[in-house]
């Protein structure tokens, strides 16, 4: 399917693994020109190699910028002073008891999942509604519909970028700007391995063993019973970037594998 991305420009943060890679890959594939900021050098030129690698006709702009911070908010602001899509994919996440999270953690978090985002979002937002032309995406969690009760810091966050997603689509009202979030359920990643040992009866159980253990105890009502795959919630996340999905506005769509246990 041609999403009509050729020429547009989009901002992906957290793109140098997992969904965010994945995102960015699609992206490339559909023909947007791609701007990757990212802390590590060598990992960005390794995620640019990669994107060229995998066929996409886009161009590929690395920043080194902490997308998470004031700082580096400023900095992309500067050096790419406008975009068609921005892609807030950038999180952290953690299992950790309740009575453990610490304020650090709650400031941990949220600098990284709620504001880092929020803070590209002022920069890129008013443009958008001035050209009355945009896309703005969060990449949020079933978490913040289903909290977890080992992951009530990190579930918060991920409530919070939905209030901003719907928030900022209300103040679209009658342009072609649209807000919306995506509700990735637990996805396959890099660090997933190490995140299935922290919550497993036996952190030395093999891969397979921690995954179907983590759906059975923490995850029962998944339907599908597995890790999603990266480039199933990229395929989303492309759609809601293309102007194909103009009459999506404010919505929280769901990639979660049937975890919600709701209609709607």
């Amino acid at each position: 399917m041609d999403l009509h991305l050729t020429g547009q420009t989009a901002l992906v943060t957290g793109a140098t693994a997992g969904i965010g890679l994945a995102i960015a890959e699609r992206l490339a594939l559909e023909g947007a020109d791609l701007v990757l900021p990212g802390r590590d050098r060598a990992k960005l030129d390794a995620a640019a190699a990669g994107i060229a690698a995998a066929g996409g006709t886009g161009r590929v702009r690395t920043v080194l910028a902490d997308a998470g911070s004031a700082e580096g908010a400023a900095l992309l602001a500067r050096e790419v002073p406008q975009v068609d899509v921005l892609v807030n994919n950038l999180g952290i996440y953690e299992a950790r008891a309740f009575e453990a999270i610490t304020d650090a953690d709650w400031h941990r978090l949220f600098e990284t999942n709620v504001v880092g985002g929020a803070r590209l979002a002022q920069a890129y937002f008013p443009g958008m509604l001035a050209r009355n032309a945009g896309r703005i995406v969060f990449v949020s969690s079933e978490s913040g519909l289903v909290p977890p009760p080992d992951m009530i810091h990190y579930a918060v966050t991920k409530s919070a970028q939905l209030t901003i997603a719907r928030a900022l689509a209300q103040r679209t009202r009658g342009t072609a700007v649209t807000v919306n979030a995506v509700l990735p359920g637990p996805t396959r990643s890099e660090g997933i391995v190490d995140f299935l040992r922290s919550v497993a009866s036996d952190p030395d159980a093999a891969p397979a063993e921690l995954e179907a253990e983590f759906f059975r105890v923490h995850r029962p009502l998944s339907l599908i019973g597995r890790m999603i795959e990266p480039k199933e919630i990229a395929a989303m996340v492309a759609y809601l970037a293309s102007p194909l999905a103009a009459a999506t506005n404010g919505a929280a769509l769901r990639v979660e594998g049937g975890i919600v246990p709701t209609i709607a």
